[in-house]
């Protein structure tokens, strides 16, 4: 049984990359990546705050990245039909994607969300860091100016941020 979330975590950040990609070099688009990244993986946790969370997702799916690609006009390369290029997809979380793209253009909600996520079990034992989507220096919000856009990833975000919302709020304890 798959405890790990590190499938739908790279499947969902790749979606995001590709749907909002860096517009600079090699390197650009590495620190796109690690803030697309880091906003996944804080939203995975709060998502799936369990290993018992995680394992159902891996036997159930996320459920794919269908509803975001009509939302944002992607298109998986429509001239292939090869399950390569699709298979990915599926890993996609939606609501995963919905919150990572509120907390990269919203530093408030970002900072809470971490601050939920260092307070439960995925941190426990390993030191973790959300600088780049914490603290992006000039490097970083060049690289991923797309990524950051608050009117790009409105529609995205709006989609599950109501529920990011109402699970950070004061005083309400996260399963950990």
């Amino acid at each position: 049984m798959l405890t790990d979330l590190s499938p739908l975590i790279a499947a969902t950040a790749q979606w995001l990359t590709r749907a909002y990609p860096s517009g600079g070099g090699a390197l650009a688009s590495v620190l796109c990546e690690v803030q697309a990244r880091q906003a996944v993986t804080v939203a995975a946790w709060l998502r799936y705050p369990t290993p018992m969370d995680a394992a159902l997702v891996g036997m159930a799916g996320p459920g794919g990245s269908g509803r975001l690609d009509w939302i944002t006009g992607a298109d998986p390369d429509p001239d292939r039909d090869d399950e390569e290029v699709h298979a990915w997809r599926t890993w996609v979380d939606e609501v995963v994607a919905s919150w990572a793209a509120a907390m990269l253009t919203d530093p408030v909600l970002a900072e809470l969300a971490v601050a939920a996520v260092v307070a439960g079990s995925h941190t426990a034992g390993a030191p973790v860091e959300f600088r780049r989507l914490l603290a992006p220096d000039d490097a970083d919000r060049r690289a991923a100016a797309l990524l950051r856009h608050p009117d790009l990833l409105a529609p995205v975000a709006a989609l599950h941020q109501d529920q990011l919302v109402d699970l950070l709020k004061p005083g309400r304890a996260l399963i950990a």
